[in-house]
């Protein structure tokens, strides 16, 4: 008994200490990040930080991963309440759109995407991870789909739901850069539009505007 109580502080620590660094990189960007910056956040000493993880680059891995599994885990929540399949395809349009909802944080959530692909090309532990990100989101897209094909409400006879997602997913990616560097054409309303109307001709359902 004694040794789970001790145990139990030091999970809750770490936990601590990763989202706090998942903030700070939200806050000043991956490379303005310092350890120090993490441990004022928390409120612990520097060298806490690396008894836990070892490692700045380690931390880092780590704050990104988490604050991309809490975005997903959010967003497969509320698409899995829909019992339409058109409702989950629009809502995950929405959800991928930078600026576009006021009252969820996709803006930091996409500058904590754009600090991993960032990190990707020179770390090789992040292009792990990114790859792994990446195919669970491609994966969220295809499950809508193929969910709606089993509920009738999208052709059965277009292509394969993977390739769509794939083709989807990049899209989207490319677009919500263009939104997150205020770009004077691509904004997060035509972007919204933009989305609906690819998904549309690949998947063939009527989605709402």
């Amino acid at each position: 008994m004694s040794t789970k109580a001790r145990a139990k502080p030091q999970r809750d620590r770490h936990q601590e200490i990763v989202e706090a660094a998942a903030q700070v990189i939200t806050d000043r960007g991956l490379a303005e990040t310092r350890i120090q910056d993490i441990a004022d956040r928390c409120a612990v000493s520097p060298g806490l930080i690396l008894y836990y993880f070892g490692s700045k680059d380690r931390l880092l891995v780590e704050a990104l991963t988490y604050a991309n599994d809490q975005s997903y885990l959010r967003m497969s929540r509320e698409l899995r309440k829909m019992p339409a399949a058109s409702e989950r395809m629009d809502r995950l349009i929405q959800l991928s759109v930078p600026g576009l909802l006021p009252e969820y944080s996709l803006l930091d959530e996409w500058a904590l995407w754009l600090e991993i692909w960032v990190r990707a090309l020179r770390d090789p532990q992040m292009a792990k991870e990114r790859e792994n990100l990446d195919r669970r989101w491609v994966q969220s897209i295809s499950e809508v789909i193929r969910y709606g094909r089993q509920t009738g409400e999208f052709p059965s006879d277009a292509a394969d739901a993977d390739d769509i997602a794939m083709e989807f997913g990049a899209m989207v990616d490319g677009l919500a850069i263009q939104v997150l560097l205020n770009d004077t054409v691509m904004t997060p309303a035509r972007m919204h539009d933009i989305c609906l109307d690819v998904a549309r001709r690949l998947i063939g359902y009527d989605g709402t505007r």
